[in-house]
């Protein structure tokens, strides 16, 4: 069983072990806020239509920022930075427990520090990214991404569930000041890293709209990273229904409109999945035809999505027996998410040239981040249009035929070996 359980030899690193180690502080906090915010939003306004304007306002700082943080990341010192970008973080944190500490009731406030505190991110994440090949080897890479995603799907499981319990009692306010303090612990980590300048080539380089073109030009010759991109949107744009949560867990699992164990769970079962499936990720060190794994993984989540969706229709009202069934499916969907995410992020980082993994690492927050929000307007839309649990079984559905024709229309992906 040893050699199917999580490889742990990235924590001999005592750079990288600080920043897994701030993880397990830092996630549990920021999932609290990824939970307050839609929540929060679906309380004033009533409308998943406003809580899948989330997408929108988290997706063109995402965008913009994620390319010009890539840019930034290829031309300066990658430490100086994280620096900046984890303080800002951690003032956006602060700023928005003080609106909901003052009884904030508009929701274009929330909106526009939503959209801040996702360009900071946005820069901040493809950075850190970048900079895991310079502290490991390359062999270990996979099994430090693996590392690093069941920490971040771990939090993702107690945020919601403690969120959605505190929400009723606490309100926001407390949810938001606990993710400022745990920032803190990332401060820390970052803080403790040694200098990381880039390369002499590359120094100085003036991080603008060119550098960005550059970053994308190298796309085009290398295709087996480029379609990484492509089929992770067609996962999450067509497969990820949050934006659907509070509907589908007040309408169709009956809880209250606001908060509630419903609500909680359906937050929570994605990256309880995907935990487990990280535990498990010993494997994924085994694999040698990844782009073909990928693809399965994806196959898997639609079909996963999909029966969801089935399992939320036929509750009817009352959560039961198909409350359970459902969170089956999102938990199986989060196991095959982590591993596709495994070995798309151990392809990018394995088969980029250093001088520009900074800029590739930013398109590939981009597309991580950005499918989800365009998800949540997708969703929100169609939740609206067609009920919450049609627009989810659509989705995955979507999903399947999706990549059948990524399959088809790129074939080089699904031989991919790394060399």
């Amino acid at each position: 069983m040893r050699r199917y359980l999580a490889d742990t030899r990235p924590l001999a690193n005592r750079y990288y072990r600080r920043l897994w180690q701030a993880n397990i502080v830092t996630v549990v906090g920021a999932q609290l806020t990824v939970v307050a915010v839609p929540a929060q939003i679906y309380t004033l306004t009533g409308s998943s239509a406003y809580v899948g304007l989330t997408g929108l306002f988290g997706l063109v700082p995402l965008i913009v920022f994620g390319l010009w943080g890539g840019a930034l990341a290829d031309a300066f010192d990658r430490r100086a930075i994280l620096r900046v970008t984890t303080l800002g973080l951690i003032v956006t944190s602060g700023l928005f427990w003080a609106q909901a500490a003052l009884g904030n009731s508009d929701v274009w406030v929330l909106l526009g520090l939503f959209a801040i505190q996702q360009a900071f991110f946005a820069v901040n994440q493809p950075t850190r990214s970048s900079v895991l090949p310079r502290l490991l080897p390359s062999d270990q890479l996979p099994a430090a991404n693996s590392l690093n995603m069941t920490v971040f799907q771990a939090g993702a499981i107690g945020g919601p569930l403690l969120g959605g319990i505190l929400i009723p009692i606490t309100g926001y306010a407390w949810l938001y000041l606990i993710d400022t303090v745990t920032l803190l612990a990332t401060l820390w980590a970052v803080l403790a890293l040694p200098p990381l300048p880039v390369d002499s080539a590359s120094a100085g380089r003036a991080p603008g709209l060119r550098s960005v073109v550059d970053g994308l030009a190298y796309l085009r010759g290398h295709p087996v990273l480029l379609a990484s991109f492509l089929v992770d949107i067609v996962a999450m744009v067509f497969g990820m229904p949050r934006a659907l949560f509070p509907q589908l867990a007040h309408v169709e699992f009956g809880g209250p409109p606001g908060g509630g164990l419903a609500f909680a769970l359906l937050f929570a079962a994605i990256p309880a999945g995907a935990v487990l499936g990280g535990v498990f990720s010993g494997w994924v060190s085994l694999v040698r035809r990844q782009g073909l794994a990928v693809l399965a993984n994806i196959v898997v989540w639609g079909l996963a999505i999909a029966g969801f969706g089935m399992a939320a229709a036929l509750a009817g009202g009352q959560a039961g027996v198909w409350l359970g069934v459902g969170l089956a499916l999102l938990a199986i969907a989060g196991a095959a998410d982590m591993a596709s995410a495994a070995f798309r992020t151990t392809m990018l980082q394995a088969a980029a040239a250093d001088e520009v993994r900074g800029r590739l690492q930013g398109i590939f927050i981009v597309v991580v981040a950005g499918g989800p929000r365009i998800a949540d307007v997708l969703h929100g839309w169609g939740g609206q249009e067609l009920g919450a649990a049609p627009a989810t079984v659509a989705g995955g559905i979507l999903v399947i035929v999706g990549i059948a024709i990524c399959a088809v229309a790129i074939p080089a992906f699904t031989r991919y070996r790394p060399t």
